[in-house]
């Protein structure tokens, strides 16, 4: 957070105390666990999706870049669309066996879960 980011700081009272320092409760993102150590689960979802099909990926522990970075990989591989967001890469369609394939090949550890 840069030190003069003054729309984080709304709602602050003022402090007359010199050696005050403002925190902030925003927690410091999690490192990322090199592939060998993630434990992955590739899921089939249709809730509240208007009964289409999309796999999901779940259980990846680390930075929002690096998730964006292994959906680009199985967006382009699959040659689909979707998103990552929340910790969870969703790919439209049903894609388990070949995004365990890519995952495996990529050194990451996982398993097709659910249904």
């Amino acid at each position: 957070m840069a030190d003069n980011d003054w729309k984080s700081r709304l709602g602050m009272v003022y402090s007359t105390n010199p050696d005050f320092e403002y925190e902030t409760d925003e927690e410091p993102e999690a490192e990322t666990l090199p592939p060998q150590r993630q434990e992955l689960r590739v899921w089939l979802d249709r809730k509240q999706r208007a009964g289409k099909v999309v796999t999901l990926v779940k259980g990846f522990v680390g930075r929002d870049e690096d998730l964006q970075a292994l959906a680009r990989l199985l967006k382009t591989k699959c040659g689909v669309g979707g998103a990552a967001k929340q910790g969870e890469i969703l790919i439209q369609g049903d894609h388990r066996d070949r995004i365990v394939e890519i995952l495996t090949r990529s050194g990451y550890r996982c398993k097709k879960a659910g249904s």
